[in-house]
């Protein structure tokens, strides 16, 4: 007599079977679905994307001035500590799906979807231009979550997560602006 869980939607000798041949992919298993390459490639552009945040974010922390600086160098800084937290999620995510993050300062310019620009030093501006920023990757993420869906709901769930602090940065940005 078959067990119920071989009867059921899946067999269990035959997936064991599977888990077996490719057991050195680790948590990347034969059915899942996406394209790899693309996946690291997409993730890889998100990753550059948070490194350039945190630098953003960092230089803006060192000088902010005027009167109103303890209070937005405070944000700038919470803002730089959760982008760092994001960078790593990503780049943990990346090598958990057998990919390699890419944390080469040559080609981040090249691969990051926001800007950097260290010739801004007024603090208004400053702000205006990590709101840009933060609007950007909030439309970076809505289509990354997009395309991961249901495909892959580790890393949809985790870009959830970040999604939902850039929508925070970009609300405290702007009540900074007003």
């Amino acid at each position: 007599m078959k067990s119920t869980l071989d009867n059921a939607v899946y067999n269990v000798q035959n997936i064991t079977l599977e888990a077996k041949k490719s057991i050195k992919q680790g948590a990347v298993t034969p059915d899942y679905p996406l394209d790899l390459e693309q996946a690291y490639q997409l993730l890889n552009a998100v990753l550059a994307t948070e490194i350039m945040c945190v630098m953003r974010y960092r230089h803006h922390q060192i000088i902010a001035s005027g009167i109103n600086k303890p209070q937005v160098a405070a944000e700038f800084k919470e803002h730089a500590d959760d982008e760092q937290k994001h960078m790593m999620m990503i780049a943990e995510r990346i090598n958990q799906l057998g990919g390699n993050p890419d944390f080469n300062p040559a080609t981040v310019m090249q691969r990051t979807a926001t800007l950097y620009s260290a010739g801004v030093t007024d603090l208004h501006k400053l702000i205006e231009e990590d709101l840009v920023a933060e609007r950007i990757a909030i439309m970076v993420y809505r289509k990354l979550i997009t395309w991961f869906g249901a495909d892959d709901p580790t890393t949809r769930r985790m870009l959830e997560e970040i999604l939902k602090d850039e929508e925070d940065h970009a609300d405290d940005l702007s009540e900074l602006i007003k």
